[in-house]
């Protein structure tokens, strides 16, 4: 389940938030609290939308009022959406440094130095058998 399907009629939000349906209806009208509407207009709550209930009743009850609520979960609401772009645009850059061409990649050589190499590429290995015997003292 999504926290973010609509599918709580606004009595059960309201027991989950531990509210009077009314205050929920007030609410709404307010702009605290924007819960989907079905066809015949009936209200549906999503778990995100009862989990920022208990945050509007926590915040009334540290004595703030209802627009200094509203604002505060405007600018909550504003950072979660800036946090998922900068999320989208990270993985944007990342796939267009991986997919740029011309990037430059680079190898270790035989003699271990760096070799330069272009992208998509394979460096060739030799296909040399070296033996090694060790000396005998004796």
């Amino acid at each position: 389940m999504d926290e973010n399907s609509p599918i709580f009629a606004i009595a059960v939000a309201a027991e989950l938030a531990g509210m009077h349906p009314q205050t929920l209806r007030q609410y709404d009208r307010l702009g605290l609290v924007s819960p989907t509407r079905t066809a015949g207009q009936s209200r549906r709550y999503s778990m995100r939308d009862v989990v920022q209930l208990r945050e509007i009743a926590r915040l009334s009850a540290e004595g703030l009022n209802l627009e200094g609520i509203r604002r505060i979960l405007e600018l909550e609401n504003e950072v979660v959406a800036l946090r998922a772009r900068v999320r989208e645009l990270e993985t944007a850059l990342a796939d267009e440094l991986l997919t740029r061409p011309g990037r430059r990649v680079f190898a270790a050589g035989v003699e271990g130095e760096v070799v330069s190499i272009k992208a998509g590429t394979r460096v060739q290995k030799p296909n040399q058998l070296v033996v090694w015997r060790p000396l005998r003292r004796g």
